[in-house]
């Protein structure tokens, strides 16, 4: 077995999985193909997450505008492919220690969903390797949007002092308040937008975008990505010194 991948200084990596449709299209295949062939890109990259201890990755399964606007056929071929993915990754996740979490309107999704992905929540929350967050019928927008209501409310119900109020104070009020901000985040099939994910979360995010669609997107392409992410300066809205070169 070749050695782990490098991913020291990373402590969070985030994915747009983009480019399934397109990946099948391009071979003459029926859309939702591309989406079956991409399980196994996400099952590899979380495998050797695990493996190098990335402590978290987060992945955008589905955002709330695909959920809603998707050609219906499709999004049921994503809700069966999601459900059976919860089931037979089971093992995948125990074998790795892997800690599965969500963020968005999951309870929205078909029961039948829905409750698989609970199950595997509960069957995985005492793992303590890398933690897997998919991002399901989820904006960033909303997230938002939702935090700053519960905000408003804690600080009208005099649970919050408006002002002492910091950003942790709001950063605590999203969807996952344990999810540490994103380092860097990897865009597939050379698209070059954020598309509502994560917004607050990515503020300082390095960001690395790659021609190569999901369904091809194995541990070479992550290396690539890590590698260059490590090969930047990251300076958070300062000035670069000598010191930090």
């Amino acid at each position: 077995m070749s050695e782990p991948l490098d991913v020291n200084g990373l402590r969070h990596v985030a994915v747009i999985m983009d480019g399934n449709g397109r990946w099948a299209e391009a071979r003459g295949l029926v859309r939702t193909r591309g989406h079956r062939v991409g399980v196994d890109s996400v099952r590899q990259i979380v495998t050797e997450s695990a493996r190098a201890g990335l402590p978290w990755l987060s992945l955008f399964a589905l955002s709330t505008e695909n959920y809603q606007r998707r050609p219906r056929h499709e999004v049921r071929t994503l809700m069966a492919l999601l459900r059976r993915f919860m089931i037979r990754e089971r093992p995948t996740f125990m074998d790795n220690d892997v800690r599965l979490r969500t963020v968005g309107l999951v309870d929205d999704l078909p029961p039948r969903v829905v409750k698989e992905i609970r199950v595997t929540e509960e069957l995985t929350k005492d793992n303590g390797g890398t933690v897997l967050c998919l991002a399901l019928n989820y904006g960033g927008r909303r997230e938002l949007l939702d935090a700053a209501r519960r905000f408003a409310v804690d600080a009208a119900e005099g649970r919050l002092d408006l002002e002492s109020a910091t950003e942790d104070d709001l950063a605590r009020r999203l969807d996952d308040e344990t999810m540490p901000e994103v380092d860097l985040l990897i865009r597939t099939a050379g698209e070059m937008r954020i598309s509502n994910f994560l917004l607050w979360q990515m503020s300082y995010a390095e960001i690395f975008i790659t021609p190569t669609c999901w369904p091809e997107f194995r541990l070479p392409q992550f290396e690539e990505a890590v590698a260059v992410y490590q090969g930047r300066t990251r300076r958070f809205g300062r000035v670069v010194t000598e010191e930090d070169r």
